[in-house]
């Protein structure tokens, strides 16, 4: 990987963090996307020779981090949301846009019923499904996001 791939991979990264740390009101939280899965989807299914499971989880490490959450939660949801993604990075790259979001509200699902799963064992459960409601916003918000992270990954060139 080049070096002007890495910086353009962190920048994103870094914005994704601060869109999760992002105050908002009290009852918009639930709807909070999950901006760092959906990088993680993106990188993957664009880079898988380069990144990994191993991205994933250092991207939901600097998460709990940031958050201020158990640290190796979202770094545990992360890592098993790339590994789905590597699984079928192929068949997401043929997918047409309302197939990906589907797809992309899956992952995300997975990602946040492993993040409740942790937040359980600490003793903090999520009453309902409620905790699926970030998956159904950050699948809305893949058709906006990827047109324009895909300008950018192709002007910048990276591979």
């Amino acid at each position: 990987m080049e070096a002007n791939n890495r910086w353009v991979i962190i920048a994103s990264v870094v914005m994704a963090l601060l869109l999760a740390v992002m105050p908002l009101p009290q009852n918009w939280l639930w709807f909070r996307p999950s901006f760092t899965a959906l990088l993680v989807i993106f990188w993957i299914t664009r880079m898988p020779q380069s990144l990994g499971v191993g991205f994933a989880w250092l991207v939901g490490l600097a998460q709990d981090l940031v958050t201020g959450a158990a640290l190796g939660s979202h770094a545990l949801a992360l890592a098993v949301l790339a590994y789905f993604s590597l699984l079928t990075y192929q068949r997401t790259r043929a997918f047409n846009s309302a197939q990906q979001l589907l797809w992309v509200f899956v992952l995300v699902g997975i990602q946040q019923l492993v993040g409740n799963w942790v937040h359980s064992l600490a003793g903090k459960p999520v009453p309902g499904l409620t905790f699926l409601w970030p998956a159904i916003t950050t699948a809305l918000l893949w058709p906006c996001v990827t047109p324009w992270l895909n300008l950018v990954a192709g002007r910048l060139q990276v591979r």
